[in-house]
């Protein structure tokens, strides 16, 4: 496993249990369930975290789309909620470092120079 795919598991689970932490325990909703909203908020990590329990490689994949959908809520709920803006700000922010984890090895190889050709 490389660092940008340990750094990927770690977001994707810190992301989890972001909003777990902040839906059921920190902030809770006053109008449902919190543990029905916090749940509800993990739905969009469901598939990278199926994924990260049986090791397949997609998983940061996954998780980085997710974590697109986390990046703008985390965004929205910054502007629009300021008692709650460090946990929005937390949520962007692991955000960021997952898309940029599941990314890294791909645009690395992307770039990476092309090993010289032996002389003939």
């Amino acid at each position: 496993m490389s660092r940008a795919s340990a750094i990927t598991a770690a977001s994707v689970l810190a992301l989890t249990a972001l909003q777990w932490a902040w839906h059921a325990w920190l902030a809770p909703p006053q109008d449902a369930p919190a543990w029905a909203m916090a749940a509800a908020f993990c739905l969009p990590l469901l598939p990278a975290l199926v994924l990260l329990a049986i090791g397949h490689r997609r998983a940061g994949f996954w998780g980085a789309v997710a974590a697109l959908l986390f990046f703008s809520h985390g965004v929205m709920s910054a502007w629009v909620s300021p008692d709650q803006r460090w946990l929005a700000l937390a949520q962007a922010a692991l955000s960021a470092v997952l898309v940029v984890a599941a990314s890294w090895d791909g645009v690395r190889a992307r770039f990476r120079k092309p090993a010289a050709a032996p002389p003939v």
